[in-house]
């Protein structure tokens, strides 16, 4: 029997590609962070961790979003992540057997800044009042009712 693709089966595969791609890519650096000793001063002493990859449809470009835990600056980190690329690129084209390895980009992950601060939003007073003036669940506080 032939299974025929229409083009919007065979995107959504090549999505499913790329994520799983990414999340292998993921894995590997995130490895290589805790196991290697990276010899960039930029780099010593900072907690990093990867979020998330995502990979280009072609699968030669992978963004690497991070994170850093603990103290650290992340321009200097960042600074460090792009000095590495090369070394990290090899490091894990040598795990993951791809046909083209992705050259890697570092970026800053705002997303744990962000939950941060919405977690401080909604713990302000004014919030957690409002909140807490519910008359059950699913029901809104109306102010003068």
């Amino acid at each position: 029997m032939i299974q025929r693709f229409s083009s919007d089966d065979r995107s959504d595969l090549s999505k499913q590609r790329q994520l799983r791609i990414g999340e292998l890519l993921r894995h590997e650096l995130c490895d290589i962070f805790l196991r290697d000793n990276l010899r960039d001063p930029r780099l010593a002493g900072s907690s990093i961790t990867i979020s998330e990859v995502r990979v280009s449809p072609d699968l030669r470009y992978a963004t690497a979003y991070v994170s850093l835990f603990g103290k650290g600056n992340m321009e200097t980190v960042l600074k460090g992540l792009k000095r590495a690329a090369p070394y990290l690129g090899r490091r894990v084209a040598s795990a993951v057997k791809l046909r083209n390895s992705p050259k890697f980009d570092f970026v800053a992950d705002a997303s744990v800044e962000q939950a941060v601060r919405i977690d401080a939003l909604l713990r302000r007073p004014a919030v957690t009042r409002d909140l807490s003036g519910r008359k059950g669940p699913g029901k809104i506080y109306v102010p003068g009712e």
